[in-house]
């Protein structure tokens, strides 16, 4: 029988295969699974286990950012901004979401 911890995580957490390498991304705030208010901006972390991966990625995650404005802010002379696929699976959760990794450049 299954555990109702394993059915209902406590936490978020989400296994993740992006570009064939497979990682696990989650959070620490309970809330982000029952009240949609806190899903205005939160952190995630992402650890993979890559030998590239030295610590655990801490990502910002804003849901209500003006991708307009970043938009404005490219090199008009640019062909467009490329985004981590890590970034891009997220966004499949929270679409328009910007991610922010504190630092740390994008790996994944």
């Amino acid at each position: 029988q299954v555990s109702p911890g394993l059915r209902t995580p406590r936490l978020p957490v989400w296994l993740c295969s992006v570009s064939g390498r497979h990682g696990v991304l989650f959070g620490t705030d309970s809330r982000l699974l029952s009240d949609w208010k806190s899903e205005r901006i939160f952190r995630l972390y992402f650890y993979s286990g890559q030998q590239q991966q030295t610590q655990t990625a801490h990502l910002t995650i804003d849901t209500h950012s003006h991708h307009w404005e970043e938009a404005q802010r490219e090199d008009p002379c640019s062909p467009g901004k490329r985004h981590p696929a890590l970034e891009m699976a997220i966004r499949t959760k929270w679409a328009g979401a910007t991610v922010s990794w504190n630092g740390t450049d994008p790996f994944f």
